[in-house]
């Protein structure tokens, strides 16, 4: 009888605490709901940290683009892109770690009922979309055609691969769409407070990011110029009365002193206490053939006082170089998605096309690297004396790829990616690949990243499909992507 009165003591505890069993269960520290605002700012800092990282295993664009390179271990300066499995980790991180996170923080805005302030709804979904179109353009440039349509749903686990193209026609559209909802009338509540300091780069103000928009707009305009030059000119001059007008424009993520919330760069050389990387003297010779003003800058001088670059793709004893400069490896260095000098040196080109645009291709040309020069704190007399040199004036009778291509190049130091994707569009400077004999396999520089290997076992039909549709020699990292024609 007294087992079965304790029996019947637990059952009715067990049964009286039923209603709180599950909440108990749940852990805090492990949200099952997340706001909307914190997606959406992880989002953010995850697509710049994928961005700025030099970490081998994902970021190695400072080394394609030859503005730095290795030291002890040159295999990512010899296109080794295989043992570090450099494609799938940059892959993964895009789609699973800022795409999701989007898409998340979108259906979430979405789903809300009641919503008091439907304007400044529609702000925060406009803004998302944009940043999903800025993501999937760093895909469609990095791998050529991708999951897109199919993508992002649980239950497609075998997604198809998108014509790259298409992609950048849909997202033509969808910018279109997300910059027409885009509200600044205050009177509608909706010209500010669209994810206020949940909003990394602009601190939810509409008016910057209607120029993000335009901005972005045109860069993906000028793209395509080789490949589709009418879809080019009607975007660009859409564009190019509401892009950038100074650097205080510009797309930026600031970094903090504190860890996580710390530049990847700091994170991977300083952190780490590793010395793996030197600049490359691709660029640095470069800059000291124009005497140009920024490598104090970007490079801390050798012990004669002069500015001395290791040789892209081979081993480079860290101590018998010049350094990156601390400046750019502190923690809390701002990072850049796109900025004003960048969209000088597009409307620069637009212009040498003959596209419709305010100003002549030299006034562009000129402001770009003024403003580059600015940005890095160079002093107006050094400005001028630059822009004087013969090398450096702009030519109307010179190819206006190459000057803009090697401007652009040097202007775009510690920006990889960018750096790399203008070499290959405007084809300046003629990087090329290091000596045959370390990997006999590339004679180029890279072009894309090959598909992820789990991509390939899991997706493989699909896989096999968007190779062959890729052209060229099919999934390698020399066939390039649709709008790298020339």
């Amino acid at each position: 009888m007294k087992k079965l009165f304790i029996f019947f003591i637990l059952a009715f505890s067990v049964a009286a605490c039923t209603d709180d069993f599950e909440e108990d269960l749940v852990d805090p520290k492990s949200p099952v709901e997340v706001p909307a605002a914190a997606l959406f700012a992880n989002a953010q800092r995850e697509l710049v940290d994928n961005i700025t990282t030099p970490n081998v295993n994902s970021g190695i664009f400072r080394l394609l683009s030859q503005q730095w390179a290795n030291t002890t271990y040159p295999e990512e300066s010899r296109y080794d892109l295989v043992n570090r499995n450099i494609p799938q980790n940059f892959w993964f991180y895009m789609y699973r770690d800022v795409l999701m996170n989007f898409r998340e923080a979108k259906n979430t805005i979405a789903a809300e009922e009641n919503v008091a302030d439907a304007a400044q709804q529609a702000n925060q979904l406009a803004m998302i979309e944009i940043m999903e179109v800025y993501t999937w353009s760093i895909l469609v440039n990095t791998y050529g055609d991708i999951p897109y349509t199919e993508a992002l749903d649980p239950e497609n686990i075998y997604p198809k691969y998108d014509d790259d193209a298409a992609i950048y026609a849909d997202l033509f559209t969808r910018l279109d769409a997300a910059l027409n909802t885009l509200s600044t009338d205050d009177a509608a509540g909706a010209g500010s407070g669209a994810f206020e300091s949940s909003d990394l780069i602009y601190g939810g103000d509409v008016e910057s990011w209607v120029m993000f928009g335009n901005s972005l707009k045109l860069r993906l305009g000028m793209t395509v110029a080789d490949a589709d030059e009418a879809t080019a000119r009607k975007v660009v001059q859409e564009a190019s009365e509401k892009v950038f007008t100074s650097l205080a424009d510009n797309a930026a993520l600031q970094y903090t002193t504190t860890t996580p919330n710390v530049n990847p760069v700091w994170e991977n050389l300083v952190q780490s206490g590793r010395d793996d990387f030197v600049p490359a003297n691709t660029l640095v010779d470069v800059m000291n053939n124009l005497d140009d003003p920024r490598r104090s800058e970007y490079f801390t001088p050798y012990t004669d006082g002069t500015f001395k670059g290791g040789i892209y793709g081979a081993n480079n004893p860290y101590t018998i170089y010049s350094h990156v400069n601390p400046a750019i490896t502190a923690p809390d260095r701002e990072a850049l998605l796109l900025s004003y000098d960048e969209v000088e040196f597009y409307l620069a080109e637009a212009a040498a096309r003959g596209f419709s645009v305010e100003g002549t291709a030299a006034e562009h040309y000129n402001r770009a690297i003024t403003a580059s020069m600015e940005y890095w704190g160079v002093p107006q007399s050094e400005i001028t004396a630059y822009l004087a040199q013969p090398e450096v004036a702009w030519n109307s009778g010179a190819d206006f790829r190459q000057q803009i291509g090697v401007q652009k190049w040097i202007a775009l130091y510690n920006r990889g990616f960018e750096a790399w994707t203008e070499f290959r569009r405007l084809d300046y400077p003629q990087l090329k690949a290091p000596a045959a004999q370390y990997n006999p396999e590339y004679n180029m520089v890279p072009v894309r990243y090959p598909y992820p290997p789990t991509e390939r076992t899991l997706n493989k039909a699909n896989v096999e499909a968007a190779g062959s549709a890729l052209g060229g020699s099919g999934d390698v990292a020399t066939t390039k992507i649709f709008w790298d024609v020339r």
